[in-house]
């Protein structure tokens, strides 16, 4: 059977990236692309939902750690069986949020990148941005859910940050496409990352193989 293709979508908090990644699978479907799954992180098991509820009050090197080990289980029982049975994965989260967030709270980058070493390498990472002040607009809207959102200056430092990410990542070798959104809607977004799937993923050999999602 064909390897699968790992996909990651990244980004401030804010930009879009739940709404992306639902658009995207729409689309993907109605372009003939059927054997995907939707997948999260942290994800969804008990050590994902430990970290997920214990975010807000685990900081810095803790935090770091706790993602990383909620990665390597979410590899091992999610990333791995998918790319070994053919299917194509769609991550809403993966390494450049860590690079980014862990960063934003006080983690030295070469600290993160050794953590993430035998993390393997999605084939395509996107990070979507937006400019600061749109951001900014977009989480006044939704209201504060978490820490990282508090900081008046986190829109701008999250920005540079998963610019910085998306560097280190093609420095691993990585496919990085990166999208900004703040003038373009999440159709639009959704509908530029698709055809770059479809440059690297042919509808025509993937499986009808039932959805299973996973999602945020």
């Amino acid at each position: 059977m064909t390897r699968g293709l790992f996909v990651t979508v990244d980004g401030p908090s804010g930009v879009g990236k739940s709404t992306t990644v639902r658009t995207l699978q729409s689309i993907l479907e109605n372009r003939g692309c059927h054997n995907i799954l939707l997948t999260t992180e942290p994800p969804h098991t008990a050590l994902g939902a430990f970290t997920r509820q214990n975010a807000g009050t685990i900081h810095g090197l803790a935090l770091a750690c706790l993602v990383a080990a909620a990665r390597y289980e979410h590899i091992e029982s999610t990333v791995t069986p998918a790319m070994a049975e053919g299917r194509l994965l769609i991550s809403d989260r993966y390494l450049a949020s860590t690079f980014a967030l862990q960063r934003l709270d006080g983690v030295p980058l070469e600290y993160l990148i050794a953590l993430n070493k035998h993390a393997p390498n999605p084939d395509l990472a996107v990070i979507l941005t937006a400019s600061a002040d749109t951001i900014a607009k977009r989480i006044a809207a939704a209201g504060v859910t978490h820490r990282f959102r508090g900081d008046p200056k986190g829109p701008e430092q999250e920005v540079a940050l998963y610019d910085d990410a998306a560097e280190v990542l093609e420095q691993r070798g990585v496919d990085v496409l990166r999208v900004n959104s703040s003038t373009i809607t999440p159709s639009v977004v959704a509908g530029q990352i698709a055809e770059a799937i479809l440059r690297r993923w042919i509808p025509s050999v993937a499986s009808t193989a039932p959805l299973t999602p996973q999602e945020s």
